[in-house]
């Protein structure tokens, strides 16, 4: 069977930033169905090709990764394949959430939910020797006009026996243009699952709130592979909080520093985790981490709680601190448009933000995503479903003190308020553009 998985294309802030990495969750189950000796290819429309790129016939089988924003783009490619007669299966987040609404478009065959890897090798496996559907945990389906849900996967805890994913199938020098400083930066996943249950991320939904995490030996082992056979000395690491265990996060740092790598990276990390573990910081640093993504959202503590973030302001001012006080760069995120925020609480997350003085921010607005708790919370408020909008800067809830094009503007002006408050700051996103559009920076 030829198997051929596709990445749609993204068109948000970090795609217009050239800021692209490679497809780890479709290389991840390429490696699987390589390594049981079916015929895999990877398309990464995201990486620079033909946008109207539609997949010859010679396919038994594509798969398509769906995110919320990416949802008409991936249906367009599915409902093409369909007619041609090709077998199409769609996974990802969205996919994960919405299988009815995909399956009972008639654009899909499949749905695989949740960590697809074996999903997707099971389903492959009994495509080809006539195995019983009903039997593939995490696949939905259609039978007789209707959609079955077979029983939910349950999650892999040992992710060390899963192989490297299949970089061999993209084209890695597309992704050169996403940098670190002057370095081509290129992503390695080390867990997955989270324990933090915040109302717009459906990231515990989707990998489980139970962490699992790879071992030191095995990160080490894909870090040096990626060195040596695609030269890249950057790496982020995309886990949704690499940080949650402070001791391997120690452990790994002092393996890289004990092999004296020349490398740089890049996490996402709680502000909580920071305050904890300063000495983790101070070793990140001493391994090459240079850069973190860290999530302060608002400053009013009832806003908070209704993110359920179990933080405060107070954690995430000391966290900058600590990252600052180590030469850490950050980027700080906040989210506007709670259901509770009225204008004032909206101006102070501005001020609050200009105080904390981080390198970068990221201002969205809060966007209910399906599969999340706040999906669910305010279905009855929602004023579209035009899923093109669920990309964090149009605002698609029905608010008491905000209309959407006022809070969209509000964004707009938030950035620029941040960004010319100072000469170091307009320095600050000088440095975060050029990087990215003409290699500049100041890390080596």
């Amino acid at each position: 069977m030829k198997i051929l998985l596709v990445n749609p294309s993204y068109h948000d802030v970090y795609r217009n930033f050239d800021f692209v990495l490679p497809p780890l969750g479709l290389a991840y189950m390429a490696a699987l169905l390589t390594e049981s000796n079916y015929e895999v290819n990877i398309i990464d429309l995201n990486a620079g090709q033909d946008q109207q790129f539609i997949p010859d016939d010679n396919c038994d089988l594509v798969g398509i990764t769906l995110d919320t924003s990416r949802y008409y783009k991936g249906m367009k490619y599915a409902r093409t394949l369909k007619s041609k007669g090709t077998k199409v299966v769609v996974g990802g987040p969205h996919a994960s959430f919405m299988a009815d609404e995909i399956l009972g478009s008639g654009s899909a065959d499949f749905v695989v939910r949740g960590e697809g890897e074996h999903t997707m090798l099971e389903l492959v496996t009994a495509l080809t020797e006539g195995g019983n559907l009903e039997e593939i945990r995490g696949l939905s389906y259609l039978s007789d006009n209707q959609v079955i849900h077979n029983a939910d996967r349950t999650y892999s805890d040992d992710l060390d026996t899963l192989p490297f994913p299949a970089r061999h199938l993209l084209d890695m020098d597309k992704y050169r243009t996403s940098k670190l400083g002057t370095r081509s930066i290129t992503s390695i996943l080390t867990s997955r699952g989270c324990p933090y249950q915040c109302s717009f991320c459906a990231s515990s939904k989707l990998a489980g709130t139970s962490w699992r995490a790879r071992s030191v030996e095995s990160i080490i082992e894909e870090i040096q592979f990626v060195k040596d056979t695609y030269g890249y000395r950057a790496f982020a690491f995309v886990d949704d909080n690499f940080t949650l265990n402070p001791q391997r996060v120690i452990d790994l740092c002092k393996e890289i520093s004990k092999r004296g790598w020349d490398i740089h990276w890049w996490c996402f990390s709680r502000v909580d985790t920071i305050v904890r573990n300063p000495e983790m910081v101070s070793l990140m640093y001493e391994a090459g981490c240079r850069s973190t993504y860290i999530g302060i959202e608002s400053r009013n503590q009832e806003t908070l709680d209704s993110y359920n973030k179990k933080i405060s302001a107070e954690i995430s001012r000391e966290a900058i601190s600590i990252l600052k006080d180590n030469k850490i760069e950050m980027t700080a995120s906040f989210i506007i448009g709670a259901l509770n925020e009225n204008k004032e609480m909206v101006e102070d997350t501005l001020r609050f933000a200009k105080s904390l003085n981080p390198n970068t921010v990221s201002f969205t607005i809060l966007t209910p995503y399906p599969g999340t708790d706040l999906f669910e919370q305010v279905k009855d408020r929602i004023i579209t479903f035009d899923w093109r909008k669920y990309d964090g800067i149009h605002s698609v809830i029905r608010l008491k003190h905000f209309k959407p094009m006022q809070l969209q503007l509000t964004v707009l002006r938030f950035y620029i308020s941040f960004y010319l408050r100072s000469l170091a700051s307009i320095k600050d996103f000088l440095k975060f553009y050029l990087r990215r559009k003409l290699h500049w920076g100041h890390t080596n």
